[in-house]
């Protein structure tokens, strides 16, 4: 199994504290920082942005964890700054099937790691084909678009067919990210199931209690 990574979600921090957050993630080893990337269109809200995302880079060292919820990002990638080793998602959902390999691609030249995401509502089996191309998959266990929502059900079933899929088809080194509702007590479950990164906001380590304290208890969660 490989190691499991915590990716807070900038969107739940509090804007006013940030840079202390971002100092305190950085004195606990957090491995991404998740960047939620809303247009109004691929999903009904707005939220983060390209200034966002280079502002971020020029403040830490911690791997950005981009997640873009907008309509056609083969269009929109070149506007955002990401390098090497950050984490790119780009929605099946979101575009045209014949531009989903060029965006990997141009991910990838730049350094960064491609990951492709894809909703509650769609089958994990249309992933299959392009597992030689990403580096990992984003599955979300909510619908894309707003913070607080309940999980899915049948989002660990889907977590451990995709594991599954990835060993059986000689993948397993490929991560599974998970998104949504992701809390103390659903991330060692997610885990079990199968996933190694997981993001993480108001309903575990933004929420109530002490930053360190609660990073603390995830990481022990999630072993």
């Amino acid at each position: 199994m490989l190691r499991a990574a915590i990716s807070p979600s900038l969107m739940c921090a509090d804007i006013f504290n940030l840079r202390q957050i971002i100092r305190d993630f950085e004195k606990n080893s957090i491995e991404y920082l998740h960047i939620d990337v809303m247009d109004g269109e691929f999903v009904p809200n707005f939220c983060l942005g390209t200034d966002y995302c280079r502002r971020m880079k020029a403040e830490t060292d911690i791997p950005l964890d981009i997640h873009l919820m907008v309509k056609n990002p083969l269009n929109k990638l070149e506007a955002f700054g990401f390098d090497e080793g950050d984490i790119v998602s780009v929605h099946y959902e979101s575009q045209a099937k014949d531009d989903i390999l060029p965006c990997f691609k141009k991910i990838r030249a730049r350094g960064a790691r491609p990951f492709l995401a894809i909703n509650p509502d769609k089958s994990v089996e249309v992933l299959s084909e392009y597992f030689d191309e990403i580096d990992g998959v984003l599955l979300m266990t909510v619908f894309p678009g707003f913070a607080g929502q309940k999980m899915v059900e049948g989002s660990l079933e889907r977590i451990t067919a995709l594991r599954r899929m990835l060993d059986e088809s000689g993948h397993g080194n490929l991560s599974i990210e998970v998104d949504g509702n992701v809390n103390y007590e659903k991330a060692p479950l997610m885990r079990k199931a199968g996933a190694d990164i997981f993001v993480v906001g108001t309903s575990s380590i933004l929420g109530p209690g002490d930053l360190t304290e609660n990073i603390t208890k995830m990481r022990n969660l999630l072993g």
